[in-house]
């Protein structure tokens, strides 16, 4: 059995919890002009400051398994990886394309057969797309860890500088064959193994350019936005994007730092909300429905993002917790 990393509980904990404020403040994004400017912004800024956590989780898969020197095993690897986390998502889609059909304003089950049919395309629930590009890299993984572990670090490493190029064009709308969604998506596999094995980029240098990378989002989408009277965020908020990686690597070795920090009692803490991690991610918008549909915001987002988040995370955590505690349901949230 491969030891235990303590920190990467610390990255799954962090990366759950920006995910449900990304999904909590999203009807404040098209409120601009709606809602003062300064609680737009507010909002806005969140969001920018958040958009790293899928690439965190993503860049964990990468450090864990391209590390892994076991060998090879087919029927293993798809049986125990890929279904640990195909067969719920398939389950989960289902469940939500069904609980779409429920709003304020009365059930439509059309609603839900539309979805269902588009299943294989797109998915159910505005949570689940994380899911289209995450779990097709699995395929990749085999490949990329054979390669990682015959290269050379400087080679490794060299493949990294490559793909932040080519993540650095993908901002500035410069495309071509490199463009392609699953180049872009695989690279933060071997940028999480390059942080976890070599511990590079080195953290003296990560940290000022995830600052700035943070910061730079956030002006670009609100400067752009406020200019056109409409929410514009160009590419400065995707997932493929050179400032979006920056700050996932800054996330990353801040939290490796961190955890040393920690006492034994906050470290046995963490891994007990990180075991449950998927599972919030899995099941927070159900809590979040009354939220979006009945208008449930209040005050100001300074105020009302933290405490939504709070209490949408902690009852997802709950619930988790609770379907974990029997074999018949435990598969449902890995």
């Amino acid at each position: 059995m491969r030891e235990k990393v303590g920190y990467f509980d610390l990255l799954r904990v962090v990366a759950a919890i920006a995910v449900v404020v990304i999904h909590v403040l999203g009807p404040y994004r098209e409120q601009l002009g709606q809602i003062p400017n300064w609680e737009w912004i507010t909002a806005i800024t969140f969001n920018s400051f958040s958009r790293w956590a899928v690439p965190v989780f993503i860049m964990i898969t990468g450090a864990l398994m391209l590390s892994d020197e076991r060998p090879f095993e087919g029927r293993y690897y798809f049986k125990r990886r890929v279904g640990k986390v195909l067969i719920p998502f398939v389950v989960w889609s289902v469940f939500y394309a069904f609980f779409s059909a429920f709003s304020a304003s009365g059930t439509d089950f059309s609603t839900s057969w539309n979805l269902l049919t588009d299943l294989p395309f797109h998915e159910t629930y505005y949570h689940l797309g994380f899911f289209y590009y995450f779990i097709p890299l699995y395929v990749i993984v085999p490949f990329y860890q054979w390669a990682v572990q015959r290269m050379e670090p400087g080679q490794v490493k060299g493949v990294v500088m490559v793909w932040l190029v080519i993540t650095g064009s993908y901002l500035y709308h410069i495309d071509g064959l490199w463009s392609e969604t699953y180049l872009l998506y695989s690279g933060y596999l071997v940028l999480g193994y390059c942080l976890y094995k070599y511990h590079w980029p080195a953290m003296k240098w990560l940290i000022p350019l995830a600052i700035v990378a943070l910061l730079v989002t956030d002006y670009m989408v609100v400067s752009h936005s406020l200019t056109a009277g409409e929410y514009k965020i160009g590419r400065w908020l995707s997932y493929k994007t050179l400032n979006t990686a920056i700050a996932a690597a800054g996330v990353f070795v801040l939290c490796r730092y961190m955890f040393d920090k920690f006492s034994e009692s906050a470290r046995s803490r963490l891994a007990v909300l990180s075991r449950y991690s998927l599972g919030v991610y899995l099941l927070h918008p159900i809590f979040l429905w009354p939220l979006r549909n009945y208008d449930w915001y209040f005050a100001n987002p300074l105020i009302a993002i933290p405490v939504w988040t709070v209490i949408a995370g902690g009852l997802a955590l709950g619930a988790s917790w609770l379907l974990s505690r029997s074999p018949k349901t435990a598969w449902l949230v890995p």
